[in-house]
């Protein structure tokens, strides 16, 4: 049965890829899975057709025969569980993986959503400039923490997994910034290299273009 999963009718990241169906959309693309993509606008994320799929009103959820999923994370969990490609087949190393997907979403992600609120959120605010070194401090300190444990290695724990597209997709939201260290630059770089990511990258970038054009 071909999964459906929603997304941004248009995404307010103008095509960058950084919506949490893009998560979703790679992991599809590495296990080989084909998708199908309901649009939703913002009004219609928060009418109750959508909010029974997703209580809190937002993308993507996932709907597969009558299972439905919403949170990312959960969701590439679960395609990484029920096919081939995103866990190791050793059970430590795959317990390792999933540890790798938590710290993602958990440990180095909340400083990094933090920066975006003091950005534009809170850019008016007489103390935003502040508060703004301060939690690009904490960056700094999670991202060292970070790149220290990948040293020189291509991936988090051996080959790429589940672990790796969950971190390079919370990453990849500090690009440009100066925040990553060449280090941490490569390894977003090689986990944008991969043919499953470029194809999601390019299906997400598709719906922005056609939005923007009117098509």
């Amino acid at each position: 049965m071909t999964p459906t999963i929603t997304a941004f009718e248009r995404s307010p990241d103008r095509g960058r890829g950084l919506g949490r169906d893009m998560h979703v959309r790679w992991a599809l693309e590495e296990v080989g899975q084909p998708y199908d993509v309901r649009l939703v606008s913002f009004a219609e994320m928060k009418e109750p057709a959508h909010r029974a799929l997703h209580p809190f009103g937002q993308i993507p959820t996932y709907e597969e025969g009558d299972l439905a999923l919403f949170e990312s994370g959960a969701i590439v969990f679960h395609i990484a569980q029920r096919h081939a490609g995103l866990l190791p087949d050793d059970a430590n190393a795959r317990a390792r993986a999933i540890t790798w997907m938590f710290a993602a979403l958990s440990t180095v992600e909340p400083p990094i959503l933090e920066l975006v609120t003091a950005k534009f959120l809170e850019g008016d605010k007489s103390w935003s400039g502040q508060r703004r070194l301060l939690v690009e401090d904490r960056i700094r300190n999670r991202l060292g923490d970070l790149s220290r444990r990948l040293g020189d290695a291509d991936w988090l724990d051996g080959a790429f997994s589940a672990g790796d597209l969950v971190m390079v997709g919370v990453l990849r939201r500090l690009n440009g910034s100066g925040l990553l260290d060449p280090n941490l630059a490569a390894y977003v770089a090689r986990g944008e290299a991969r043919p499953a990511f470029k194809r999601a990258f390019d299906a997400q970038l598709a719906v922005f273009t056609a939005a923007s054009t009117g098509r």
